[in-house]
């Protein structure tokens, strides 16, 4: 379908009412092609539109949308719109949103493809403006059937232990109209029901109705039930009334029981996961929390891969191990709960902290790294965690669900670090940031940096030929912490120049000793800024790469644009020097910069590596796609070789080799790796 079609398939009326935009409710959208006609037609249906072009951040962009419904427009570029779907498809079931795909057309292939990628909804054109606006109610309709935030709505069907308060003087006073069940009576007054709690569960409630009635947002409140149980009610305000809505869900049935709702795994479900957060943030003695998200990598991969009963077998074997580390023997302090098809949930009571539940999570991540047996095969899984802490002004499950949520989108979109927490104050960065230039200048004394190898691959004969050098830090109290801050911590504390080398020798040492399966591979190691500016870099070096017996021939470095710009004519001369010496070089990160053509003319190099973003826009708009292959197409009429970094679908592989990149790295293949888990990867790549 050509782009005119594909705009006209949406009509505007010219009498459509507008929409008070500050009081709509946010819809996500996602269009390669249509962004702003299609924002507009959602606008004209009543929502918000908060409106991307581009897959990259998308799922951040989405749970920072506070939306409950996400729009992809696939209808000019279905394939690159699936693998969107499938991105926001963990974070919209983690919080109850619903996924509308337009599709390009009404082929049960299509349908199905679209489904299987997470949509919940599915509109095919021709449709105009009505039908847009009657696909959006639906989809809404069910994240609210979903959320359950819309009891106003299926009034006549309340369920069990459910309530509706019509206010009368005070919070005892009023009518309040019961569907009984095992917690509540049919004569039950609003004095009654307040009696029934006790003193702390009783200012819980009184508090929660303040808040709602003085807000209109939805909260809760927690109590003890007589007979140990804890229960928490859910509290919603019908639109333009001061009706108030509660719902009743029991936390426990007993003192150690867990609700368990997950038939996969036997964990918790995302409703037991919401009622106990909602408990821990209502609790008088103690509230608070903190939550961490666990997210597979790229679990749909080895589904297609090895089947459904493996794939369950796999998240089977994962739960139990997450169990294991995170069970805790005093009733209602953790819990455990199946979110998503591959995301997990794990929360920790207070007086459990953030450096707590970093702790948990480097655990949880190593133990997971380890080899799973699913039926004949042996599988090796990886993963990434969000952290977030509650904090004063938290009042419903789902705005920590965000916050985490949100750190495991950063933590998936980076190549860094496998644990994100998401920071909700400024003071604490500040204080963390003071306190680990303090830590660094110890680091290197106690070795707390380590060496990861990210594996680069020719494109041609799919081997493995070498690896990127990035270097991890093992802090004692915030566990692993990636180059971008170790180097941000370092450049602030004008240990820059000493961090740098220490990672190069130890790259080198390292890469001189591996077996005899990785000796032909190509070590990369970044060259910083300080580095640059330093009269005796090169030779020292030369010198270290000499002393580690590591061949200079093998030897790459990678310099980014920011270390060339203070003195174009003295980084020519230095890697000049380099390159008489035996070794390759490299202009890491190209794109990011405003120079980089003059780079091109002005230097020695061997390799142009392009940005993770670049590589990424292979598959995005027909202007983006042009920009990539103009920067491929030069640096080969240059002679350059051409990496590309952050390659993370087989369809961006497919378009960069298209147009001649020679190599890649990025998640496609594997994360940052050590050596053992490295030589593992080699040995199965060479059985290919």
């Amino acid at each position: 379908m050509g782009t005119e079609t594909a705009t006209r398939a949406v009509r505007l009326p010219d009498d459509m009412p507008g929409t008070a935009a500050n009081f709509a409710p946010p819809a996500f959208i996602l269009s390669f092609a249509n962004r702003d006609d299609l924002a507009d037609a959602v606008m004209r249906s009543g929502w918000r539109p908060i409106a991307a072009r581009r897959a990259d951040g998308a799922p951040a962009r989405f749970l920072a949308s506070g939306a409950s419904i996400a729009v992809v427009d696939g209808r000019l570029d279905f394939p690159e719109s699936i693998e969107a779907m499938r991105s926001l498809n963990g974070p919209a079931q983690t919080n109850h949103a619903a996924l509308l795909a337009l599709v390009p057309d009404a082929a049960a292939v299509t349908l199905e493809a679209a489904y299987d990628a997470g949509a919940t909804h599915v509109l095919a054109p021709p449709f105009d403006q009505d039908v847009l606006g009657i696909h959006l109610r639906f989809a809404a309709r069910h994240a609210d059937r979903l959320a359950g935030s819309r009891l106003a709505a299926h009034a006549v069907e309340a369920p069990h232990d459910s309530w509706r308060w019509h206010p009368g003087a005070g919070y005892g006073g009023g009518t309040v109209i019961v569907a009984p069940g095992p917690n509540l009576a049919s004569d039950t007054s609003p004095r009654a029901m307040l009696r029934r709690l006790d003193a702390p569960g009783r200012r819980a409630a009184i508090e929660a109705l303040r808040r709602i009635r003085a807000t209109g947002r939805p909260t809760a409140f927690a109590h003890d039930a007589a007979d140990g149980r804890r229960l928490v009610h859910h509290l919603t305000i019908a639109d333009g009334t001061d009706v108030v809505f509660g719902q009743i869900e029991e936390l426990t049935s007993g003192p150690r029981a867990e609700p368990r709702g997950d038939a996969l795994t036997g964990l918790a479900d995302g409703t037991g996961a919401r009622a106990w957060i909602a408990g821990r943030l209502a609790d008088a003695a103690e509230p608070g929390c903190v939550v961490m998200i666990v997210g597979i990598n790229r679990f749909d991969m080895l589904n297609a891969a090895f089947g459904r009963s493996v794939g369950d077998s796999l998240l089977q074997g994962v739960a139990r191990r997450i169990e294991r580390l995170a069970a805790n023997d005093r009733a209602g302090q953790r819990m455990i709960a199946r979110l998503a098809s591959s995301e997990f949930l794990v929360g920790m009571a207070a007086p459990a902290g953030p450096d707590d539940a970093r702790f948990l999570a480097g655990q949880i991540a190593e133990s997971i790294a380890r080899p799973f047996a699913a039926g004949e095969h042996v599988v090796t899984l990886g993963c990434r965690i969000g952290i977030a802490a509650s904090a004063a002004g938290d009042r419903a499950s789902a705005d920590l669900l965000r916050r985490a949520s949100a750190a495991l989108a950063e933590a998936m979109a980076a190549d860094g670090d496998a644990i994100r927490m998401l920071e909700s104050a400024g003071e604490a960065v500040a204080e963390r940031d003071a306190r680990l230039e303090i830590d660094l200048r110890r680091a290197l004394a106690r070795d707390e940096i380590d060496i990861l190898f990210q594996p680069q691959v020719d494109i041609t004969s799919n081997a493995v030929t070498g690896v990127e050098a990035l270097a991890r830090w093992h802090h004692p109290v915030l566990g692993e912490l990636g180059a971008a801050t170790l180097f941000s911590v370092a450049e602030r504390s004008d240990y820059l120049a000493a961090l740098s080398g220490h990672v190069q020798r130890k790259a080198l040492a390292m890469a001189a000793a591996w077996p005899e399966l990785l000796a032909k591979l190509r070590l990369a190691v970044n060259v910083t800024a300080a580095d640059m500016v330093r009269p005796d870099f090169a030779a020292t070096l030369l010198a270290a790469a000499d002393e580690a017996g590591f061949a200079r021939s093998r030897l790459t470095v990678e310099v980014t644009e920011s270390g060339l710009i203070e003195d174009l004519r003295a980084a020519a001369g230095l890697l000049a020097e380099l390159r008489a010496g035996g070794v390759r070089v490299a202009i890491d990160d190209f794109g990011t910069g405003y120079s980089s053509l003059a780079y091109l003319k002005s230097l020695p190099l061997d390799y142009l590596k392009i940005d993770r973003r670049m590589s990424q826009d292979i598959t995005g708009t027909t202007r983006d796609r042009v920009v990539v292959q103009s920067v491929i197409g030069m640096a080969k009429s240059l002679g350059l070789s051409v990496i590309a970094e952050g390659v993370e679908t087989a369809r961006q592989l497919e378009l960069l080799a298209a147009q001649g990149c020679n190599s890649y790295q990025g998640f496609l293949c594997a994360p940052p790796l050590d050596m053992a888990a490295l030589t593992r990867l080699v040995t199965r790549w060479q059985r290919r």
